[in-house]
């Protein structure tokens, strides 16, 4: 009887894959998606819920064997219920037989490989002397995303800012204690934004957003990554970037297509085109640069994949009888 291993979020988080290794398999992985070496079709969806969502998520990497789906949820209400805006499942797959090897809870994949693209991307896009960060909504995705940025550059300050001021404050305190760098909260989007080469935007993705984010405020030289579509962004904060990239451009032009993005400009490239070298990432300092990351099923098979690995391994999870 063929088995399969499950891994609760318990388990996910037992085993600690380090954001080091999973801002390298991202890197690798934006390298094969470059030369044309993945699938991965646009994710369908449901949405139960205003502002709310329900993706069916596939992707396969032949180079690392690493296929299957993501079955991932969004829900804006939960975060005044206690619960989890993201949750849900991941199915691993053995690409030689089809036969699941694995189920896990995705939310701790979501949140680190989430900030490990944007580490990515801004490896290429941002300046190297990076030192500044500014955050703007300090949840779970501002902590990952820190996190990450925080491998690749050496932050020496970061301006902190949140619509709920004790969520900003506990974010500080956490992120200084955690990486020993400055961590300041202010108390409007504007002041995190303005001063810093490395900007992060983390909201609620709205179909229908009020965007705050104003031309004029991202500085010469600095890199953007709105995690949270154009919710934050004005469309003529969006037209003044010299090279705005997206992670994928068949599923932004897809959202496009139904109703999201209506003032964003057309991307100058896919990441994946920049990272294996088909075009040309940062060319000069005063180049604002800005990578629209929508979060691809391939992250989410790419940092799978190694957990499944480490937790054989390891001997962490339950197996099941298919």
């Amino acid at each position: 009887m063929k088995k399969m291993l499950y891994l609760s979020r318990h388990d996910v988080e037992l085993i600690d894959l380090s954001m080091l290794t999973i801002i390298e398999a991202l890197e690798e992985m934006f390298m094969e998606k470059g030369n044309g070496r993945v699938e991965m079709p646009p994710k369908p969806g449901i949405h139960p819920r205003p502002d709310s969502f329900i993706h069916a998520m596939p992707a396969f990497i032949p180079s690392t064997g690493a296929a299957g789906v993501k079955w991932v949820s969004g829900f804006p209400e939960n975060l005044g219920k206690s619960l989890p805006y993201i949750s849900g499942l991941l199915i691993l797959n053995d690409p030689k037989t089809g036969i699941p090897v694995a189920v896990m809870d995705c939310t701790w994949i979501t949140a680190k490989r989430t900030g490990a693209a944007t580490a990515v991307a801004a490896k290429y896009l941002a300046r190297p002397d990076s030192s500044t960060a500014g955050i703007v909504a300090c949840g779970v995705q501002g902590r990952s995303n820190l996190e990450a940025l925080s491998k690749v550059f050496s932050l020496e300050r970061v301006k902190a800012f949140d619509i709920i001021p004790e969520v900003a404050s506990e974010f500080a305190s956490e992120m200084s204690r955690n990486f020993g760098f400055e961590v300041e909260t202010v108390e409007t989007a504007r002041e995190a934004v303005e001063e810093s080469d490395l900007v992060v935007t983390s909201g609620p993705i709205l179909q229908n957003p009020s965007p705050t984010i104003e031309s004029g405020w991202l500085k010469p030289g600095a890199f953007a990554c709105p995690l949270d579509f154009d919710s934050y962004w004005k469309g003529s904060a969006l037209a003044e970037v010299e090279k705005l990239v997206t992670d994928d451009l068949a599923q932004l032009d897809y959202y496009r297509s139904v109703g999201y993005f209506r003032e964003t400009p057309q991307p100058y490239a896919d990441l994946g085109q920049i990272i294996a070298g088909k075009k040309l990432g940062r060319e000069n300092e005063d180049e604002r640069t800005l990578s629209m990351n929508l979060g691809l099923a391939l992250e989410d098979m790419a940092t799978a994949r190694l957990i499944y690995r480490d937790a054989v391994n390891q001997g962490i999870g339950v197996e099941l009888e298919l």
